[in-house]
């Protein structure tokens, strides 16, 4: 039997991916017939079906699922080899995909990109953002290098790295009483009044936390899908929110009605970190990110306390 390729592979777990021949041949870069012809090979050399295909639709076969599966283990060993040579460059020379949570990439990513497009201009560096639990399965399954999430969440078998930590703080419109405030305690948070985002966002649980209340405490009908939806109904008189310390710079730009509270209850509340595999070889590369990230948030940190 023929050698079977790492390239054949890679056809058709990018077919699998996407349940379609002609977006699998644009994600490899090929022409539709080239792909079509290495899986039509590869399953002629393995003697079995990997797909069932129409000109309707694209199914993965039960042996073509148990067959991927270790196709993918493959795939991710093959780009652990890449890294570790990789490795051995310079800092941030080779491309990075990086994973962000809606509540920290367009607060964080704005702080500290520009310093790190200064320094590594050549560096490619993609960012998805998504909710947590996609992230980390991409990390998992190698479809992302790393990352960047809000703690505590679930990370068990990866590799974590802290990098910073932050409060809550309560926003809320300047006539609300609570406004008036040296700190909030929990207890003073009606039932009904905290506008949070909807479930799958993990800042919803560590809003929660912050302010020791069960999800059976909320009103359901006061959530959204976003932070800055979340501070229009604030400016709507709907309520008060959460808002991370990085965010409030952006939340609370130019308004005059909206106000920020501290809370009286201990932080930090929630911890920021870069998340990797546990056998990832470019973690001198995160770690240099980090060195960039930590330094950025600290200079806007004495921006903000110096009232600039």
């Amino acid at each position: 039997m023929a050698s079977i390729s790492f390239k054949q592979l890679n056809y058709a777990l990018a077919v699998a991916q996407t349940l379609h021949f002609k977006r699998a041949a644009e994600q490899c870069a090929v022409s539709q017939s080239a792909l079509s012809t290495a899986i039509s090979e590869l399953e002629s050399q393995l003697g079995v079906q990997l797909f069932e295909r129409d000109n309707k639709k694209v199914l993965v076969t039960p042996v073509g699922e148990a067959i991927l599966a270790k196709a993918r283990a493959v795939q991710l060993q093959m780009n652990d080899i890449q890294q570790l040579a990789q490795a051995q460059a310079a800092p941030l020379t080779y491309p990075m995909s990086v994973g962000v949570i809606p509540t920290i990439g367009p607060y964080l990513l704005p702080k500290v990109l520009p310093a790190v497009r200064e320094e590594y201009p050549d560096f490619a560096l993609t960012i998805e953002e998504a909710q947590s639990a996609v992230l980390v399965e991409k990390v998992r399954r190698g479809e992302l290098d790393t990352a960047v999430l809000a703690l505590p969440y679930a990370t068990e078998g990866l590799h974590c790295f802290e990098f910073w930590s932050e409060n809550l703080l309560l926003v809320t419109s300047a006539d609300n009483p609570l406004a008036k405030e040296r700190k909030v305690r929990p207890e003073q948070l009606k039932k009904g009044e905290l506008l949070l985002l909807r479930d799958g966002h993990c800042l919803k649980d560590h809003a929660l936390a912050a302010c020791r209340l069960h999800p059976s405490e909320l009103d359901r009908s006061l959530e959204g899908a976003s932070l800055y939806t979340l501070i229009q109904m604030v400016a709507g008189h709907m309520g008060s929110t959460l808002v991370p310390a990085m965010a409030l710079d952006q939340m609370l730009a130019g308004s005059q009605e909206l106000v920020a509270v501290p809370l009286e209850e201990q932080g930090p509340h929630r911890r920021i970190a870069f998340v990797t595999r546990l056998n990832y070889a470019r973690v001198s590369d995160i770690e240099r990110l980090i060195e960039l990230f930590q330094a950025q948030l600290a200079d806007c940190q004495l921006s903000l306390a110096a009232g600039g």
